[in-house]
C-alpha cells in the first residue's frame, strides 16, 4: 500500500494502543485520531477507555489484562500500527522484591509486547506496511536503584525492539522506541506521593532532589510529547527510521 497524504496521513490504518486509558496512552489515542486512524484502545480501566474522546466509528474500547497472556491470542490482530504503552511500577530493594511481582511487571512490559508484535506481524507483513512503537523509558537506557523489574523490562524492550527491526524492514515495517524521563502521568503521580511520605519531604521536594536530580531540564514531560514523538514514528516521514531509541530525557542520559 502506498502512504496516505494529506491532512490525515494515518487514514485507513488500524493502529492498537496498550495502557490507553490515561497518561501517555490516552494523549496517543487523541493523536492518533487526529492523523485519521482507526484506534482500538486497550486497558483494564474501563471507566478510563470510557472518558475517551472519539470518533465512535474510529474508536474501539478493549478491556484487557495484559497479565493474561494466553488471553492476549483474542485481541484484534489486523492492525498496521502497535503501540506498546501499558506499564506499572513497583520500588523495592532486590532482596526484599517480591519474586511474583516481578514475574507481573515483565509479563505485561516485555511478555506481552512480545506476543502482541509477533501475533500483528503477520498481518503487517501482507500489507507490506506497518509502524511498531515501544514506549520505552529512560530506564530502557539507564539504571536506578528499587527499580529492579521495571529497569529489566524496559532493558528487554529495547532489545525486542531492536530484533523486530532488523527482521520486519524487508517486509516495510519499523519498529522503534521512545525513551521518556519521568511524564506527568498517574504512575509517576503515584510515585510521587509514595516517596514523599516514605521520605518525609513535600512533593515538590520529591520532584526536586529525588526525581528530578539527574535530569538538566527540570520539569516532568507531558504526555501529549511523548504521543507527538509516536505520532512523528507511525507517520510517512519515519519510513526510514527503525531500529533507533528517541530518548525525551531533559539530558539525563547526556551526562
Amino acid at each position: 500500500m502506498s502512504e496516505p497524504e494529506g491532512p490525515a496521513p494515518l487514514a485507513g490504518r488500524r493502529a492498537l494502543v496498550t495502557g490507553a486509558a490515561s497518561g501517555i496512552g490516552a494523549a496517543c489515542v487523541a493523536h492518533l485520531l487526529a492523523q485519521g486512524a482507526h484506534v482500538i484502545a486497550l486497558d483494564r480501566d474501563l471507566v478510563g477507555l470510557e472518558s475517551l474522546d472519539g470518533p465512535p466509528d474510529r474508536l474501539d474500547r478493549l478491556t484487557c489484562d495484559l497479565a493474561d497472556l494466553d488471553g492476549l491470542a483474542a485481541l484484534p490482530q489486523d492492525v498496521e500500527i502497535l503501540v506498546n504503552n501499558a506499564g506499572i511500577q513497583h520500588i523495592a530493594p532486590v532482596q526484599d522484591f517480591p519474586p511474583d511481582r516481578f514475574d507481573q511487571i515483565l509479563a505485561i512490559m516485555l511478555q506481552a509486547p512480545f506476543r502482541l508484535i509477533r501475533q500483528v506481524l503477520p498481518h503487517m507483513y501482507d500489507r507490506e506496511w506497518g509502524r511498531i512503537v515501544n514506549v520505552s523509558s529512560v530506564h530502557g537506557l539507564r539504571a536506578s536503584e528499587f527499580k529492579a523489574a521495571y529497569v529489566a523490562a524496559k532493558h528487554g524492550l529495547e532489545g525486542l525492539s531492536k530484533v523486530v527491526a532488523i527482521e520486519a524492514g524487508a517486509h516495510g515495517v519499523t519498529s522503534n522506541c521512545v525513551n521518556p524521563a519521568y511524564v506527568r502521568t498517574p504512575l509517576v503521580e503515584g510515585q510521587v506521593a509514595d516517596q514523599a511520605a516514605s521520605h518525609g519531604i513535600s512533593e515538590e521536594e520529591v520532584l526536586e532532589r529525588i526525581m528530578l536530580e539527574p535530569v538538566v531540564v527540570k520539569r516532568l514531560v507531558e504526555p501529549r510529547e511523548v504521543a507527538d514523538l509516536v505520532g512523528f514514528l507511525c507517520g510517512p516521514s519515519a519510513a526510514s527510521v527503525t531500529g533507533s531509541s528517541y530518548v525525551m530525557d531533559g539530558g539525563w542520559t547526556a551526562r
